[in-house]
């Protein structure tokens, strides 16, 4: 009967919108519990030192927020440059109406030959290949598309939820990132834990897609969206097969290969469209790279905020409470304990990509790189993206401050994904 509660519920719009102000209680809930977590700390443990390490995150996240923004200034300003080429060239078009019949189902508000659905199918597939630094770029154009179809500027359409809860699934074809620093801290198979990486990044991507259909009412049970779904899984499959026949080196080196080939068959394509079409390219160049300029720009104080946020919350011990509350609550139930020290590379992938690998390097070199615990860390870490970042810039470049249900979408696709990734680490190295 709750459930069906519930149910009614969304189908009322009664979810949508008292879940509209959630990353607004979620920030306010990041420093509040941070202070008075802190000053529990001074209290009970005579900790006095604890509020200026808080301070110092404060001014340490500030600092690192800007630095991230102007590091993406130089990629976005290249990036945004070739993406306006490729519209006047004709690409995006080319591109919008080869996946127009999978996409127009699951964005039904965008039109058929929108460049939107160009731009999108280009960062799903940039992240698929784990180039983070080309798919930025192209949500951040895809999102700005979006929202010249979005009738109230401020708030997140359909469309946006629907591309950013996919985007926070993560999912990733080759974990590269991963398996190098397995590499480094001396994995004696730093592959081993790829298919499992690959299992809950798709298990995260389903549930997104999923959950946001039901929301959104979108029939997922067609023809078109169905055989894409199959043909992605059976992808996957032949893909895992293909890998777990290479070394190590192997593995490195084609993933390498195919990444670098893809994006610049890609550039090139797209300039000589261009001058097939007889465009001068350099001024397109130009006028989209002067966009991307003030595109990195304008995420800086969003991405500031979210960051200071997170930076209190870490820096106060509060992560460490919940995880030593967890492990206090699963051992009375007998259950095993062993993946409670893998836990803090799950809290923090949601909210700091940076922190979250950062746990995973610690658990590593703490454990083992072929412990269960370290090698879980690692499974986590590839498992699904950094939902709150992600939320920070994208919709802070087009100035949405209404997210609707976006966190709350996004956070149960994590959750999926993270609960797969510590099923699959019992079932492949326990």
């Amino acid at each position: 009967m709750y459930f069906c509660h519930f149910y009614n519920n969304i189908r009322t719009g009664y979810l949508k919108k008292n879940t509209s102000m959630a990353l607004n209680y979620i920030w306010i809930a990041f420093i509040v519990i941070a202070f008075f977590v802190a000053l529990l700390q001074m209290i009970f443990f005579g900790n006095i030192s604890i509020f200026n390490e808080v301070l110092q995150s404060i001014f340490g996240s500030a600092k690192s927020g800007f630095e991230i923004s102007l590091g993406l200034t130089g990629i976005l300003t290249f990036w945004m440059g070739i993406l306006k080429v490729a519209e006047h060239g004709g690409a995006l078009k080319v591109v919008s109406r080869m996946v127009a019949p999978f996409f127009t189902r699951i964005y039904p508000e965008i039109p058929k030959d929108h460049p939107a659905l160009s731009s999108i199918f280009l960062n799903m597939s940039a992240n698929m290949l784990g180039l983070d630094n080309a798919a930025t770029p192209m949500g951040l154009q895809a999102m700005k598309e979006m929202q010249e179809l979005n009738p109230k500027k401020d708030t997140a359409s359909n469309p946006m939820i629907m591309f950013l809860v996919l985007n926070t699934a993560g999912i990733v074809l080759v974990p590269m990132t991963v398996m190098m620093y397995r590499t480094q801290l001396g994995a004696v198979n730093p592959a081993d834990v790829f298919l499992p990486i690959i299992v809950a990044t798709l298990c995260a991507f389903i549930t997104g897609l999923i959950t946001v259909s039901v929301i959104q009412k979108i029939n997922l049970f067609n023809r078109v969206v169905m055989g894409v779904l199959a043909g992605l899984v059976c992808f996957v499959i032949g893909l895992v097969y293909f890998f777990s026949t290479l070394s190590q080196e192997q593995i490195t080196a084609y993933s390498s290969f195919s990444a670098a080939f893809i994006i610049l068959s890609i550039i090139v394509i797209f300039v000589m469209m261009a001058v097939k079409k007889k465009v001068n390219v350099y001024n397109s160049f130009i006028e989209g790279a002067k966009e991307g300029f003030q595109v990195a720009v304008g995420i800086i104080p969003y991405l500031v905020a979210m960051l200071v946020a997170i930076g209190m919350f870490r820096a106060s011990g509060t992560l460490d409470l919940l995880i030593d509350g967890i492990r206090y609550l699963v051992a009375l139930t007998g259950v095993n304990t062993d993946f409670v020290e893998a836990l803090p590379t799950a809290f923090m992938k949601p909210l700091s990509g940076s922190g979250a690998r950062g746990m995973m390097i610690e658990t590593m070199t703490r454990y083992g790189a072929d412990s269960f615990v370290g090698r879980l860390s690692c499974i986590i870490q590839g498992s699904t993206d950094t939902t709150f970042y992600i939320l920070a810039v994208y919709f802070g470049s087009v100035k949405v401050t209404n997210t609707r249900y976006a966190v709350m979408a996004g956070l149960f696709a994590d959750f999926v994904g993270i609960t797969a990734a510590i099923l699959l680490g019992y079932l492949f190295f326990h």
